[in-house]
């Protein structure tokens, strides 16, 4: 329920606000008669006030002296322009919006009708109560990370110096490499491996042709010349469009639409493509990778180049079974709303995906990765964590390079 009260002594705006459809406009030119009007009398009641700018030091005192009597009110300031250091000055002192002087009647009742659509979000004493929906591992889950690991360093710790010498003998540069990583609840954590890379490696893979990907959807020629294609306008007609400085849309003929851009006319359809295959290609994935040294071969074969990873799961970063952290420029690219809840769950040294994964040869979609993520997600219990535990030391080494 909401009331409006004018605060001010300007007759035409006075006389505009008698017209409101619907609405009874309480006048005053008294900012303490506005705090006791706007004073509830029945449960949820607020009120919106235009205030009538005028000499900037009472307006402070009178917006200050009635954002603290009523707290159930939204402030609106009637003025012309202001400059930057006055509107802050206002802001500070409680306004929540302006509108201009010359508002017609119209304008002022647009004003209302939008508010009274959000009540229950822009007034503080009703604003529900938001949270963050986080994931928060369970007891159970953080014990058995925690007794895992440690025991687990502790027996492999020999495997540990021998890896790093091998390392540190083959290639120069560190033994351990980290890596900006995506986890739960997209949380940044550093993920550390076993070196298995030449030092250069992230540059290199800009150079890789994208065919080396196994996960990018490979593409016939007609499709490759097809992608861009210019739309049969007049020259004037099609520098006008590209002069608007955004992406438009227009026919051609009855059958497809053209989206128009700065440098480009391109069919809405390809767009769209294209822009499916952007999301599926999220994962990259090299196959024979040329970057990767001797020793780092051997290490990825056995997963050896893994076990760094435990003192992340000591640490509380990640899990042992979970959804396995993604670098930055995959998780980006899967931040819509079909895949965020594969980062409401564990992430993990082994997951379910890479279990089914290695039973179907290395050979899985990004879209059935993603899949089996949200399905652990959602199902994840101790004794499925024990199964997959298992599958992944029966499928220790890979027959594959995955």
């Amino acid at each position: 329920m909401i009331g409006v009260v004018y605060l001010g002594n300007n007759p035409k705006t006075q006389e505009r606000l008698k017209y409101i459809p619907g609405q009874l406009v309480r006048m005053t030119t008294a900012y303490k008669d506005a705090a006791q009007i706007c004073t509830p009398h029945v449960a949820n009641e607020h009120f919106i006030v235009f205030f009538e700018r005028s000499v900037r030091n009472e307006d402070i005192t009178a917006i200050t002296y009635l954002r603290k009597k009523s707290r159930n009110v939204y402030i609106i300031l009637i003025t012309d322009d202001m400059t930057d250091e006055e509107r802050d000055i206002y802001m500070k002192c409680g306004i929540n919006d302006t509108i201009i002087n010359a508002a017609s009647v119209t304008d002022f009742n647009k004003k209302i009708q939008f508010i009274s659509d959000r009540e229950n979000i822009l007034f503080d004493d009703e604003a529900p109560k938001y949270k963050i929906l986080k994931f928060k591992i369970p007891v159970w889950k953080r014990l058995f990370d925690i007794i895992f690991s440690g025991l687990a360093i502790i027996l492999l710790s020999p495997i540990f110096i021998i890896t790093a010498i091998a390392i540190r003998i083959e290639s120069p540069g560190p033994i351990l490499f980290k890596s900006k990583r995506v986890g739960t609840n997209y949380t940044i954590f550093d993920f550390l491996k076993f070196r298995s890379m030449y030092i250069d490696a992230e540059e290199r893979l800009k150079e890789l042709s994208k065919d080396h990907n196994q996960y990018a959807a490979t593409e016939s020629h007609e499709e490759e010349d097809n992608k861009t294609i210019t739309a049969p306008l007049g020259a004037d007609a099609e520098q006008d469009m590209l002069d608007m400085g955004m992406e438009s849309m227009m026919m051609i003929g009855d059958e497809e639409v053209m989206l128009v851009g700065d440098d480009f006319v391109m069919a809405e359809s390809d767009f769209s493509k294209q822009k499916e295959e952007e999301i599926n290609n999220a994962f990259v994935k090299i196959e024979n990778d040329p970057r990767i040294t001797k020793v780092g071969k051997f290490i990825r074969k056995y997963s050896i180049d893994e076990l760094p990873q435990l003192f992340n799961i000591l640490k509380g970063d990640m899990s042992i079974v979970g959804n396995r952290p993604l670098p930055l420029y995959e998780a980006e690219k899967l931040t819509v709303d079909s895949s965020i809840d594969r980062f409401m769950a564990p992430a993990g040294l082994t997951g379910l995906w890479q279990v089914e994964e290695r039973g179907k040869g290395g050979n899985m979609s990004a879209e059935e990765r993603k899949q089996l993520d949200i399905t652990y997600g959602q199902t994840y219990n101790f004794m499925l964590d024990m199964k997959i535990i298992l599958r992944t030391l029966t499928a220790f080494v890979q027959k594959e390079n995955v």
